[in-house]
């Protein structure tokens, strides 16, 4: 595998939001989710989007479906339309594969959107976002990037204060933060070229 060529950065980044309808995958559901793949150097890749039906027996967590009640169009995004999980997650598999490698997943903060992502790709597939290290057929191929993390390295800040709200508007590509899912992968899929570039500038 070829990961950098000359000092280049040959990934490419599966940059990804999520929607849930409560913290906990299983009991509750991931309802939409985008992915933008992009390259260091901010070319898009691709995109993904999809609404999926609610998991078997799971329901909303009362606080996070009340929350939603005051983003109609949030939740109208998140929910118009589901397709079956078994198919979406089999469909996104496919579109990551057919992406040119390597891939990393990248969100933010992974902790959150690559919990759920990983749940649904093992209930579903036979892929999780990171594999056995003696696993040959592997859906991605690095270990994941936190963007919220590589922001507070490249900005010195705590990573607790970084978020949307607190970064420059023009980081994201003037791109609202509107909680829909394919909005805000865009989002940080332009964060994480002015990241990189930033992170450039430092080592030039």
């Amino acid at each position: 595998m070829t990961e950098m060529r000359e000092g280049r950065d040959e990934w490419v980044y599966v940059v990804t939001d999520i929607e849930v309808d409560g913290p906990w995958p299983g009991p509750n559901s991931m309802r939409s989710f985008a992915s933008v793949a992009v390259t260091s150097s901010g070319e898009e890749r691709g995109t993904f989007e999809a609404v999926l039906e609610p998991l078997p027996g799971a329901a909303p967590n009362p606080d996070t479906y009340a929350w939603f009640q005051t983003q109609p169009g949030a939740w109208a995004a998140a929910t118009t339309d589901p397709q079956p999980v078994d198919l979406v997650m089999q469909h996104f598999v496919a579109w990551v594969r057919d992406l040119p490698g390597p891939r990393m997943f990248a969100a933010s903060p992974i902790a959150f959107d690559g919990t759920w992502i990983d749940y649904y790709l093992r209930r579903y597939t036979r892929y999780g976002l990171v594999q056995g290290p003696y696993e040959k057929d592997t859906l991605f191929d690095g270990p994941g990037l936190c963007l919220r993390s590589y922001a507070a390295a490249v900005t010195g800040r705590p990573v607790a204060e970084l978020s949307p709200q607190t970064l420059p508007p023009e980081w994201f590509g003037n791109i609202a933060h509107t909680h829909r899912a394919i909005d805000d992968a865009r989002g940080y899929a332009h964060l994480l070229g002015v990241l990189f570039r930033r992170a450039q500038a430092f080592r030039d």
